[in-house]
């Protein structure tokens, strides 16, 4: 069998990735080929950062998440991409994204931690919300009386906010103005929930 050339392994991984529903890691692409031709990962890693560059001046890009690699479109085109759709997606109230933002910075941590954070009660639907997307789970619990819950952040929660890890999150010192951060939370949560889950209707109140 011909050596496999640079240019072929990239295109393979390049119609695996547009073909697939989900994100692809390294193991997952090395399954594509036979033992035969088996690539190493450097020379994987190669193809995808050459498919990267390639597609760095287009309007979709290729991404590295925590659940792997996908090609997606790049959020500053999501004002355009959302009239695809007739339905509006959901909005989610400050309320619900201030207690995402603080399990995502303090986790693990209790609702009634939560509370004490925010100055308020946090209301069981989001809560609920949060644990129906996947986005947070419960990972233990306080060894407190009562023994409450203690809240964490998914991987799915990363795959959403386009993340690799939690080290990706931007500091709290950048975070300097939250409304603007809020803004770009629900551009990307609209641009994700309509591509991935077509839309939902309903809307989470505070």
């Amino acid at each position: 069998m011909a050596i496999m050339t640079p240019n072929q392994l990239e295109c393979i991984i390049e119609a695996a990735l547009m073909v697939t529903d989900n994100p692809l890691t390294l193991a997952q692409i090395q399954k594509l080929f036979s033992e035969a031709e088996l690539p190493t990962t450097i020379d994987i890693h190669a193809a995808l950062h050459s498919l990267k560059q390639r597609y760095a001046d287009r309007g979709i890009e290729l991404r590295e998440i925590a659940s792997g690699f996908r090609f997606q479109a790049k959020a500053e085109f999501s004002p355009w991409l959302a009239k695809l759709w007739e339905e509006k997606p959901p909005r989610y109230s400050r309320a619900f994204l201030e207690t995402l933002a603080i399990i995502a910075y303090q986790q693990p941590i209790t609702r009634a931690e939560i509370e004490s954070i925010r100055g308020v009660t946090v209301s069981s639907p989001i809560i609920k919300s949060l644990l129906e997307r996947e986005w947070i789970r419960i990972v233990g619990y306080r060894e407190i009386p009562g023994k409450p819950a203690l809240y964490a952040t998914t991987k799915e929660f990363l795959d959403y906010f386009n993340l690799k890890n939690l080290a990706e999150l931007p500091t709290l010192a950048e975070l300097k103005d939250l409304d603007a951060q809020f803004s770009s939370l629900q551009i990307q949560l609209a641009l994700e929930e309509q591509t991935i889950e077509n839309t939902r209707s309903e809307s989470v109140e505070e």
